[in-house]
C-alpha cells in the first residue's frame, strides 16, 4: 500500500486509519461513488487505485491480497468482475474527486469521490466509428467520386474558354493603350 503521511491520522492511530481507508474503499467499489470529506478523498484515491489494479490482474494472489484489505467478498468479487472490466483499457486515474462545497454541521470541507468508468476518450470511439462507417461507404463513395470528378473537369474546361477569351481582349486593350502614348513620347 502507499506509504502513509507522517504527522497526524485521520482520526486516530494507524490501524484506525487503514480500517477507514479500508471501510471507505469497500463503500466506493460497493456504491460507485460516495461523499466524504476532501482530506479522507485525497487519502482514499492511492488506495483505492491501487486496488483497482490488482484487481485488474485478475489472479489469485492479487484477490488474496485485495480479501486481506477488505473483507467483504461481494464488493470484492464487484470489483474483480465489473470494475476491472469496465477500466481494462485505462491505465489509471480510476477515480475523481470533485469538491462540492462545506458541510452544514462543521464546515468541514466536503467532496464526492467517484470511480471513472466511462471509455478512455469518447473521441476515439467516434473516430472508429466513422472509420468503420467510412470503410462500408468506400466503394460506394468511389464511384460517385469519379462522376463527380469527370463533371468537375468538364464544368472547368467550359470556364475557362471564357475566361482566356476575357484576357486576350484585356491584353489587347492594355497594349492599344501603351501604343499611343509610346508615339507621343517620341
Amino acid at each position: 500500500m502507499p506509504t502513509p503521511t507522517k504527522g497526524p491520522r485521520l482520526g486516530g492511530g494507524p490501524a484506525h486509519e487503514r480500517l477507514m481507508l479500508a471501510n471507505l474503499a469497500a463503500a466506493l467499489f460497493e456504491h460507485k461513488r460516495i461523499t466524504t470529506t476532501v482530506t479522507k478523498a485525497k487519502r482514499l484515491k492511492p488506495y483505492a487505485e491501487r486496488l483497482v489494479t490488482f484487481a485488474k490482474r485478475g489472479d489469485l494472489a492479487s484477490r488474496r491480497r485485495v480479501l486481506g484489505l477488505i473483507s467483504d467478498k461481494g464488493v470484492v468479487h464487484e470489483l474483480f468482475t465489473d470494475i476491472a472490466g469496465a477500466v481494462a483499457n485505462r491505465d489509471g486515474g480510476y477515480t475523481r474527486i470533485t469538491k462540492i462545497g462545506n458541510r452544514k454541521g462543521d464546515n468541514a470541507p466536503m467532496a464526492v469521490i467517484e470511480l471513472v468508468l466511462e471509455p478512455v476518450s469518447p473521441k476515439q470511439a467516434v473516430v472508429a466509428e466513422a472509420t468503420a462507417a467510412a470503410a462500408k461507404a468506400a466503394p460506394a463513395a468511389e464511384a460517385s467520386a469519379a462522376e463527380e470528378e469527370v463533371v468537375e473537369t468538364e464544368a472547368a474546361e467550359t470556364e475557362e474558354a471564357p475566361a482566356a477569351e476575357a484576357e486576350a481582349t484585356e491584353a489587347e486593350a492594355a497594349e492599344t493603350e501603351e501604343a499611343p502614348a509610346a508615339e507621343d513620347k517620341k
